[in-house]
């Protein structure tokens, strides 16, 4: 017997009933994270159909044999929705049944015990199998009782195959929001994946769900005419681009491009909204998951699946969730994902099937979507303008330390092709003071420093109120760092929350494997050319560093590397045996060290010089007479690279002088290609454009392109590829830090303003810029994620000069002097209970009193000194260590603003 479907009913949570076995059509699908489906058509005179006039269960079960009967996973369907007519005499019923996890939308949460934040609970570093387990226990517990035989087999600690749980979150879920809803959400994060099994709901640890088969020994290969009838692609090109508009926080406004994205019509752009992110690091991943994304067309592969004489079946021998082998682009077989299964027995009882599959992109696609919904998904909350409340009293109150801290570390690659880390932080939303009493706190501070003992303390970035996810970058691969976070009230700060350590990531995704080799052979030489590609034309990502070429002979198998090509082109590989066969194969590695598999293998076997009286190594340099080869007799590019075998031509084969009447061309004599000719050496690119050159008659030198003195260690770097504008970069050694010198157009129109920049600090937390330009000079601390002064500064103009600190959202402290003398702009600091505040500010009247803030909170209350300048009637109502407040019984009940000059000692 064939493969064939059978439905059995069961009682409402409860025993077997019995087997529908004159079902007029059936369609089951089994998506992967989603509520399966079976559409059911019965008629009422078939026996069983009284069964399904009741509320019950459907199990979809398979066999092979007709004995042996399985109930495959997300097999197990509620009746609750149908569809009849009563005028139709042959009483056909039509039912529409979802899975039974469905029934997780009658599971809804509730407020809890713990306060509400902004009306929502909080779930703080918390587990996928914490949070559904708090839907379902709760919702089973006494008094509510619901869904009683519904069961789990996770816990909060590890998923249903034992495994820990790798992810961990903070999340705020509304009370009344359903289980599925929260599920649905969770796998669609990349949180986990999930199933039923029978009556039991399962989750998985993301990408875990089932097996990789489409490798091993005996892996599973769907192929065109035993497992596969058909092959529909359903693609689009509607969310192509080439470059992306990114928008963050702080005046961050950055432009990404991607040069190998299909531009069939030219440039399409697309716009990233990044709220919360100012640093590049964190644009840069957000930015390149956008362009990765957009960068060809988006395919949806259908393959019809054959279930009579197929060597693999549905649900036997993969289900969703697993990879298999099957055809791709153009029919070659490739790995591809199971994304869904739906089987259908139509009305002569024939049954059939397809699958949705997806290829390695889409399913980097899905990867990209949620790390980058992982970055920004939590950067904006419900409530929180950034406005700081009025103080409940004079004296600030303290608020409670920030519970749930999470750091989500990841790697990414700059614009240079070189990893970084990067860390997405988040918190739970603080509601109350340290002593328990509710209030909304003004923002917060998170802190960062190496995870090593005595390692300073250093500020990373403030939120606002209802902001509480950060983001930080660049952060070095393999590095430790510890993070803490504290709330903020009114300038008082309260505890910090537990330090949370992670180590960053190392970019561990390899690069496309390569396109098959390009074999050609003449003279005894093997030429192997690479396209410059990846399998199905992709292009190579940015940390790409080369191909490795690898050869061997296939009755002796072991591969060798043979060399590496760092761009398309070709490798000549000569002094192989005639006749012999030799397979070369590409594998492509990235700057990190990931390595892709191997592309197909290729054979080709190098092709004798000649046969017959000129036997093998019968004709060499003693059998030539003096100048029996010369320039006459050689036709115009017979003597090409690849007919010199290496080390050929030596000193004592030429004569002492070499008289050059024309040009000595490597490369294509009109392409690419390096020159030596009587006005010297030049280079050219594929284009013709000439990019380097050595002039015989000045020694003059011109290069376009990179030069650099070193690949690795110390080295300098002048014109570094990448850059956005010709520079200098000096690099000490390992590592990535490197200072530069560059000059800069845009800052003064028709001035050349000089620029030096430092390298970053251990923390990445400050660089120097040292700015030079016809009227303006300046050295400055920067903040180096965004280029923000941040720290000590000295300048001078024509008309004034400068010295202090400069932070773009404090208060600057400067000292300024001009023509006219010497001012302060700040706050002058106290020691030892004594000090200087000096201040003018307009205020407007309170209900009954004008209210200063001075800025700055003294030890204790400061003196205060009226002059005659000040309104005789004004009163010093009351004194804070911060404030002063003054009351005017003169203002009347319309009291206009007025200008305070205080002088304010301690």
């Amino acid at each position: 017997m064939p493969f064939d479907l059978r439905l059995v009913v069961f009682a409402p949570f409860g025993s077997r009933l019995s087997v529908l076995s004159h079902p007029l059509s059936v369609e089951v699908g089994w998506p992967l994270n989603d509520v399966p489906s079976l559409k059911l058509a019965y008629t009422s005179t078939a026996t069983g159909a009284a069964l399904l006039d009741q509320p019950c269960e459907i199990a979809v079960e398979w066999s092979v044999d007709g004995t042996v009967w399985t109930e495959a996973p997300d097999s197990r369907f509620l009746r609750i929705k149908r569809r009849g007519d009563g005028s139709d005499r042959t009483g056909l019923a039509q039912f529409e049944l979802p899975g039974i996890v469905w029934m997780l939308r009658k599971i809804v949460l509730y407020p809890g015990t713990a306060s509400l934040v902004d009306g929502k609970r909080a779930f703080l570093r918390a587990t996928a199998g914490e949070i559904l387990q708090t839907f379902i226990a709760e919702a089973k517990a006494p008094g509510r009782e619901a869904v009683p035989g519904l069961d789990w087999d996770f816990t909060p600690t590890s998923d249903s195959a034992g495994h820990a749980w790798t992810k961990i979150l903070n999340i705020y879920y509304q009370p009344g929001v359903d289980a599925l809803t929260a599920l649905q959400n969770l796998a669609e994060q990349g949180v986990c994946d999930f199933r039923m099994s029978g009556r039991t709901l399962q989750l998985f640890n993301p990408d875990t769900l089932n097996d990789d088969l489409a490798t091993g020994p005996a892996p599973v290969d769907l192929r065109y005419g035993r497992d596969i009838a058909e092959a529909p692609d359903d693609g689009t090109l509607e969310d192509l681009a080439s470059s992306v508009l990114l928008v963050g926080d702080n005046g961050l406004i950055k432009t990404f491009t991607n040069p190998a994205a299909a531009q069939p019509w030219g440039r399409w752009e697309q716009y990233v909204g990044a709220g919360g992110v100012s640093d590049e690091g964190t644009a840069t991943i957000l930015a390149q998951s956008a362009l990765e994304r957009a960068g060809g067309e988006r395919v949806q592969r259908t393959r019809g699946i054959v279930l009579y004489g197929a060597r693999w079946l549905p649900l036997k021998d993969y289900q969703p969730g697993g990879r298999v082998l099957a055809p791709g682009d153009g029919g070659a077989l490739e790995a591809l994902r199971v994304r869904q299964v739906t089987l259908a027995r139509n009305s002569t009882g024939v049954l059939g099937g397809s699958l949705v599959l997806h290829d390695r992109f889409l399913e980097r696609n899905i990867r990209l979507a949620r790390r980058t919904a992982g970055i920004v998904g939590g950067s904006t909350a419900d409530g929180g303008s950034g406005a700081q409340p009025r103080p409940e009293a004079p004296e600030p109150r303290t608020p409670a330390a920030p519970a749930g801290l999470v750091v989500n570390p990841l790697p990414y690659i700059d614009e240079h092709g070189l990893p970084h880390g990067q860390v997405t932080v988040s918190w739970g939303a603080v509601i109350s003071d340290v002593g328990g009493v509710a209030m909304t706190v003004g923002g917060y501070e998170l802190f960062m420093r190496l995870n090593e003992n005595g390692a300073p303390w250093f500020f990373v970035t403030s939120t606002e109120a209802g902001d509480t996810t950060a983001t930080y970058s660049p952060l070095v691969i393999d590095g430790s760092y510890a993070f803490k976070v504290r709330a903020v009230n009114l300038g008082k700060v309260g505890p910090f929350s537990p330090e949370v350590a992670v180590t960053i990531p190392d970019d561990d995704e390899a690069p496309p494997v390569p396109t098959v080799p390009q074999l050609s052979t003449r003279l005894g030489v093997v030429r192997a050319t690479w396209n410059g590609l990846g399998v199905g034309s992709v292009p190579m990502p940015p940390d790409f560093l080369h191909v490795r070429v690898w050869m061997q002979d296939p009755l002796a198998p072991g591969w060798s590397e043979i060399g590496v090509l760092g761009e398309a082109g070709a490798i000549l590989v000569p002094n192989l045996p005639y006749g012999a066969d030799r397979q070369f194969r590409f594998t492509s590695i990235d700057r990190s060290g990931n390595e892709s598999g191997p592309s197909a293998p290729v054979t080709i076997a190098a092709v004798q010089l000649v046969t017959g009286d000129a036997a093998n190594e019968s004709i060499t340099t003693g059998a030539l007479a003096a100048n029996a080869v010369t320039a006459d007799k050689l036709a115009a590019g017979a003597v090409e690279a690849e007919h010199i075998t290496a080390g050929a031509v030596v000193a004592d084969k030429l004569a002492a002088v070499l008289t050059l009447s024309t040009r000595v061309v490597a490369g294509s004599a009109s392409g690419a290609r390096v020159e030596l000719n009587s006005s010297g050496l030049v280079a050219f690119n594929g284009s013709g454009q000439q990019t380097a050159s050595i002039s015989a008659a000045t020694g003059a030198v011109s290069i376009v392109g990179q030069l650099a003195s070193g690949v690795t260690g110390a080295r300098i770097v002048v014109n570094p590829a990448g850059a956005s504008a010709p520079e200098i970069r000096f690099i000490p050694g390992s590592g990535i830090n490197q200072s530069r010198i560059y000059s800069d157009g845009s800052r003064f129109t028709g001035e050349a303003t000089l620029v030096m920049e430092s390298g970053t600090n251990q923390a990445s937390t400050a660089m120097c810029r040292l700015t030079h330009a016809a009227g303006f000079w300046q050295a400055a601390i920067l903040n180096p994620s965004n280029g923000e002064q941040r720290g000590g500064a000295v300048s001078a103009v024509e008309g004034q000069a400068s010295i202090g600190w400069m932070h773009p959202t404090q208060q600057d402290q400067l000292l300024v002097f001009n023509q006219s003398g010497t001012f302060h702009r700040g706050t002058w600091l106290y020691a030892n209970d004594s000090g200087l505040i000096m201040l003018s500010l307009s205020v407007s009247r309170g209900a009954t009193y004008y209210q200063v803030a001075l800025g700055f909170t003294f030890p204790s209350v400061p003196k205060v000194t009226f002059t005659a300048e000040q309104t005789t009637t004004m009163q010093l109502f009351s004194r804070t260590n911060s404030d002063l407040f003054f009351f005017d019984p003169s203002a009347g009940t319309s009291p206009p603003a007025r200008t305070f000059h205080i002088w304010a000692w301690r």
